[in-house]
């Protein structure tokens, strides 16, 4: 579970591949970290960009983690590290950004031994940017590693995925992660229960929530939030929605502060989803388990998966929507609940 030296939670099996690559000169020029948000993905690709420009490597394909290179890279602020991604999660990496990298990657490497490109949420690049890429990964140079994080290949041109060493990034068991959420965080067996299930096993994400105490507090707002909203009426709801867009300073501030709530609020609803389903499956906020139950109880089947699927949706709506009119007809379309 554990890789220590490139300190790796749940992604053995891909640390100890990547270590083969670079001693045993099978390195590609191009790799695909997939998987949900928050897996891991960038971590594990800086670990590689650290293991092939260590300077003081203490066996090949470890890094040493201490020598100025690999704390650069950490911070993403290596000479020869070009990190792409769009403006804000969910917004659009454009091809002038890809052009430029073109530029950069045409230099040779300044004090590393290979430039590396890390192009995070590669799934938010448009067709022109996807389809410009294709030009370096068709014509590598030997001194240039690129480096793609994508939440899954279907969503990337399918010459793009076939022209990287592709690993799938998975979900840890939720009982494993927090035992090491435990151990190596140094949490409470309750608050590491918590995160584990919340994260939904993504080790990135569940290491972000340990570290991030304002976070958790933000989850707890938005989920008072709903609960709130369940048992108002469709004028409240609205009330409720007017207030949001009054309280950003501008379109692009609602955005991101709807991105991070609707993300919460899918988590309960996927819940109730699983509850009144049957599934069996474990629910992600166990600390809400009771409200879950209740609210799973005034919804159909059809009617949860309906709810689940508009908050999906709502996330590629996001860029190009009307925010104000998006989140009123999703509050609308929640059950009204009765206040014990």
């Amino acid at each position: 579970m554990l890789d220590m030296e490139w300190d790796i939670i749940g992604h053995a099996w891909a640390a100890h591949m990547l270590q083969q690559h670079i001693p045993g000169g099978m390195m590609r020029h191009a790799y695909l970290f997939s998987g949900p948000t928050g897996v891991g993905r960038r971590t594990l690709a800086l670990r590689f960009a650290q293991a092939v420009n260590c300077t003081q490597p203490p066996a090949p394909g470890f890094p040493c983690g201490t020598c100025r290179t690999c704390l650069q890279i950490e911070k993403m602020q290596f000479t020869d590290l070009s990190v792409i991604q769009s403006e804000d999660e969910g917004s659009v990496l454009k091809v002038d950004q890809i052009r430029a990298l073109q530029h950069d990657l045409s230099l040779a490497p300044y004090e590393g031994g290979y430039r590396i490109a890390l192009l995070l949420r590669f799934e938010e690049a448009n067709a022109n940017a996807q389809s410009a890429i294709l030009k370096t990964l068709e014509e590598p140079n030997p001194k240039v590693v690129l480096l793609l994080t994508a939440d899954d290949p279907e969503n990337l041109l399918p010459t793009i995925t076939s022209r990287c060493e592709l690993l799938r990034l998975r979900p840890m068991a939720m009982d494993d992660l927090a035992k090491i959420l435990e151990t190596k965080e140094g949490l409470s067996k309750e608050k590491a229960n918590l995160i584990a299930h919340v994260s939904g096993g993504r080790v990135g994400y569940a290491k972000r929530l340990a570290g991030d105490e304002a976070h958790l507090e933000r989850r707890e707002k938005w989920m008072g939030d709903l609960l709130m909203l369940l048992v108002g009426n469709r004028i409240n709801r609205l009330q409720y929605s007017k207030k949001m867009k009054k309280d950003t300073k501008d379109r692009s501030e609602f955005k991101q502060t709807l991105w991070e709530g609707l993300g919460f609020w899918l988590s309960f609803w996927r819940d109730v989803m699983l509850v009144r389903t049957e599934s069996g499956m474990p629910i992600a906020n166990i600390d809400l388990s009771e409200e879950v139950e209740k609210v799973s109880g005034c919804v159909s089947k059809q009617d949860s998966a309906k709810i689940v699927s508009t908050l999906e949706h709502s996330f590629a709506r996001i860029q190009s929507a009307n925010l104000q009119l998006m989140l009123d007809n999703i509050l609308l379309g929640w059950p009204i609940v009765k206040a014990e």
